[in-house]
């Protein structure tokens, strides 16, 4: 009795035995998921929508700030000073990668470390300023998303003069200290050359510097002003020296014209800064960043502000007035008319990138999506000048 006792014990025993392994095992922590960590490095306060756009965009693709994903933001208060210094503490932080936004961002990130990726965005003219050495392949730790500097400087001028045909002598504010200020004066200089305008660069280094010089210009007719992070940290205080001079202008994005500015052409920034987010994420699952070809936007915004425009005494183009949404809230814009739309269509964008596949080719950089047809050395492809909201599109041509 006392034997079959002890075996049965035993054989209880042993059939617990993998159950408490199993429970045991189940209780064991999982492994924590990797948390990222990404330096963001600015030159003034962007605002809070573009930077909400961006948040979104990687959200979209996983990456959550609390769970997997932890911010170290850098920034100025719109100069460049102090940007060096920022950069080299984001590397001391061995952050995982660094976003730079616009191009003095992305030239202090590129000093302070060859290691750590970075993603450029709402840069102009990477090639021309030395950011990369070309488009389609970047190479080294660094890509993005960037704009054709001199093209878009020239075609605000050219819709300033569409918008005030009697337009002679604009002003340009330029931010001298800024990387590309000098290559988007030459832009604009060339459009004004062209339609008869005289172009007056006038260099200001702050926000201080706005009414002061718009005061001691004399004889100007309208204003437009180079695109930096310095004249969008303080963009109100700008469209506010603007009203002072009662002097029509153009803006490079949306935001101005919803501060009171009178119109604005330009990328869609909020798009731009979401799009950083397919680089961050292909970099983050082990894809190299001088591999990933710079892409470049296509699809732009002409906004117009209508209320600042009665109350400047401009009239809108006949041809699309009826189209256009008259407002009395001082900041909501009103989008262009046709015939506005028709003046701003680009003839060429002369370094376009395209990634290659197995018999076909598609434009990284065009919105509609539409394949390239191919096969000379030299060809051209057409896209619809316009999207479905009708905001233009660039007619663009693939040299390869």
């Amino acid at each position: 009795m006392i034997r079959a006792a002890l075996v049965l014990v035993a054989t209880l025993a042993i059939g617990v035995l993998p159950a408490a392994l199993v429970t045991d095992a189940r209780a064991q922590p999982q492994p924590a998921e990797k948390v990222y960590r990404i330096g963001f490095l600015s030159q003034g306060q962007p605002p809070k929508a573009f930077l909400e756009a961006l948040k979104q965009g990687l959200r979209q693709r996983g990456y959550v700030e609390g769970r997997n994903l932890a911010w170290e933001f850098r920034s100025t208060d719109g100069s460049l000073d102090q940007l060096p210094q920022l950069a080299e503490e984001l590397v001391r932080l061995k952050v995982d990668l660094i976003l730079a936004r616009a191009s003095s961002g992305a030239m202090a990130a590129k000093k302070a470390t060859t290691s750590i990726p970075i993603v450029f965005f709402a840069v102009y003219a990477p090639v021309e300023i030395g950011l990369v050495p070309n488009l389609r392949h970047p190479g080294g730790n660094i890509t993005g998303v960037a704009v054709n500097a001199s093209d878009m400087a020239g075609k605000r001028v050219q819709l300033l003069k569409e918008l005030v045909p009697s337009l002679k002598r604009v002003a340009f504010l330029s931010h001298p200290s800024h990387p590309t200020s000098a290559v988007q004066v030459k832009g604009a200089e060339s459009a004004a050359r062209t339609l008869g305008v005289n172009l007056k660069a006038v260099p200001v280094r702050g926000a201080d510097d706005f009414a002061p010089a718009l005061t001691a210009t004399r004889g100007i007719e309208g204003v437009l002003h180079a695109d930096t992070p310095l004249f969008v940290t303080h963009r109100a205080r700008l469209v506010e020296a603007v009203a002072g001079s009662r002097l029509p202008a153009i803006y490079p994005a949306r935001v101005f014209v919803e501060a009171g500015g009178l119109m604005s052409y330009g990328s869609n920034l909020p798009d731009l800064w979401s799009r950083a987010a397919i680089y961050v994420d292909k970099i983050l699952k082990g894809e190299k960043p001088g591999d990933l070809p710079v892409e470049q936007p296509t699809t732009f915004e002409l906004v117009i502000n209508s209320t600042t425009a009665k109350a400047m005494g401009l009239t809108i183009p006949p041809a699309g007035a009826g189209r256009i949404n008259i407002v009395k809230r001082r900041a909501r814009p009103a989008i262009a008319s046709d015939s506005l739309r028709r003046a701003i269509r680009l003839d060429v964008c002369t370094s376009v990138t395209y990634t290659p596949t197995p018999g076909k080719q598609r434009c990284l950089t065009c919105t509609t999506q539409r394949e390239a047809r191919h096969g000379s050395r030299k060809h051209v492809s057409e896209f619809s000048p316009f999207n479905r909201s009708g905001i233009p599109l660039l007619q663009i041509r693939i040299r390869h």
